[in-house]
């Protein structure tokens, strides 16, 4: 039942009062979705919005965790609340949850404690006038709807693994998922081309699923996409001159589309400084370490690792990178997870850390953009997670691809194939193949092109968040005229 203005008025704290817009933040509960989804609530919030961030009750306690008892106090008009996700605590509390029992639960169980959320919030503070959910968390629109409220979504990936997931049920038809003949597999792609999206010619194999769990994700995605269509509009962090067509394409599918990325730089472009720091998203600790051993370091010297949040690998794959990146001989700042091994310690052979003593740097997790565009680093050793692609892009650094799930398989294929700045390395990881990529990535012949082409897309990246004309600065007042237009 929607909640009538004349009532959604009285809830505020004296309704003669002009009313002001107050935005609802829902990010997907994985550190890849909440660190976009935080900067622009931190934009919006500068543009002299109220913010309510909501984080699940777990991540919520991660983030108190990593930042300080202080971390979450945020600033004036700017709070941070939390929501259960109906999941029974892990064993460990600093890892990333089981996706498909997450997801399932996040469904079943939280719009109910949202609505109460809207309510409670709304009636100590100002009323909420619209949300911005994350894509992958659609249950929040039956919360705007009861509300009567206008919801816009954040698509936290590429553009171009929406398209991709849009053709699930496509593919299910055509007998390509899930995926039953593997010789329509070359290298991890389907060599097959679907005139329903004609601007990505390779479909990564990931799209098959071969067990209960994916099968799971499947209709998870399934059903956040077809919700979607129900948004006011769809927001990506990604910019226009990067993915184009595909963009055009989901306009004609979806709600409209823009472009409002990469985030980081616009909320560099328009963030107070001292409240941009004062607001972080990471859920494990940055080591500050990272950046002063990088200062010690020639420019272009030093190859970056990080596998991101939610990457696992086995045993014998890590000690395979380890020994690659000792065989380049160049200097490597490695970040690895706790739990970045299948179901064990991270152990590497004492000899391989002798070996690299003086030319590397192990770390738990550190300020990734800072580091990227620190003036030692040569190359980006990455999972193609979407925020490292476009951090990296935007940094003008190139990358050695190692995709493990998801969208990844896709953003390494654009990476490497459609703009020119990345290559790919065997899932069947062999020290000698990631030895010679690392020498090819930073000073071979294929390196130095990548590192060109990454430095236009990186000077294209800056231009689309200079105003007036910036297609990306010119979205984001799309997207603020429509909040205000929602408290009218």
């Amino acid at each position: 039942m929607f909640v009538s203005l004349i009532t959604w008025e009285k809830i505020s704290m004296g309704s003669k009062q002009e009313k002001k817009a107050h935005v609802m933040c829902i990010p997907s509960p994985a550190q890849g979705h909440i660190n976009p989804m935080l900067k622009l609530a931190k934009i919006l919030h500068s543009k002299g919005f109220d913010i309510t961030f909501v984080n699940t009750e777990f991540n919520h306690n991660r983030l108190i965790r990593s930042q300080g008892p202080d971390g979450l106090r945020g600033v004036p008009s700017f709070r941070f609340e939390a929501i259960p996700d109906g999941l029974p605590p892990p064993r460990n509390l600093d890892a990333t949850q089981e996706l498909t029992s997450l997801v399932k639960s996040l469904e079943k169980n939280c719009l109910s404690p949202l609505k109460k959320l809207i309510t409670e919030v709304s009636a100590s503070n100002s009323p909420v006038t619209c949300i911005v959910a994350d894509m992958l968390m659609t249950f929040t629109l039956d919360a705007s709807k009861h509300f009567d409220i206008p919801e816009y979504l954040l698509w936290t990936a590429g553009a171009g693994s929406l398209l991709c997931f849009d053709q699930f049920r496509n593919l299910l038809e055509k007998g390509l998922m899930p995926l039953k003949d593997s010789s329509f597999q070359v290298n991890g792609y389907l060599d097959t081309t679907l005139d329903s999206i004609p601007s990505i010619k390779h479909i990564p194999a990931w799209i098959r699923y071969i067990h209960p769990d994916d099968e799971i994700m499947f209709e998870y995605i399934c059903l956040q996409l077809e919700r979607a269509k129900r948004a006011s509009a769809i927001f990506f962090n990604t910019f226009y001159e990067l993915e184009n067509e595909i963009l055009d394409e989901l306009s004609s599918k979806f709600p409209p589309c823009y472009g409002i990325g990469p985030l980081h730089l616009l909320e560099n472009k328009t963030v107070d400084k001292t409240v941009a720091s004062s607001i972080k998203s990471n859920l494990w600790k940055e080591e500050s370490e990272c950046l002063s051993w990088l200062d010690s370091k020639a420019p272009r010297s030093v190859i970056y690792v990080n596998f991101g949040s939610i990457t696992i690998m086995t045993p014998q794959q890590l000690v395979e990178f380890g020994w690659g990146l000792a065989k380049s001989n160049y200097s490597f700042l490695w970040i690895i997870r706790p739990d970045l091994v299948i179901g064990e310690s991270v152990v590497l052979p004492s000899e391989l850390l002798e070996e690299t003593r003086d030319r590397s740097l192990l770390a738990n997790w550190c300020a990734q953009e800072e580091v990227l565009n620190h003036p030692s680093i040569g190359g980006f050793l990455t999972h193609s997670g979407w925020n490292s692609t476009i951090e990296s892009i935007t940094s003008g650094v190139p990358m050695v691809c190692w995709p493990w799930f998801g969208d990844q398989p896709l953003n390494c294929w654009l990476s490497c194939n459609k703009w020119g700045v990345a290559m790919e390395i065997d899932n069947d990881v062999k020290r000698d193949d990631v030895a010679k990529l690392v020498m090819d990535l930073m000073s071979g012949e294929k390196g130095i092109e990548m590192r060109k082409n990454a430095i236009v897309l990186k000077n294209k990246a800056e231009e689309t968040c200079v105003s007036p004309s910036g297609s990306s600065i010119t979205n984001l007042d799309k997207l603020i005229h429509l909040i205000q237009t929602s408290i009218i």
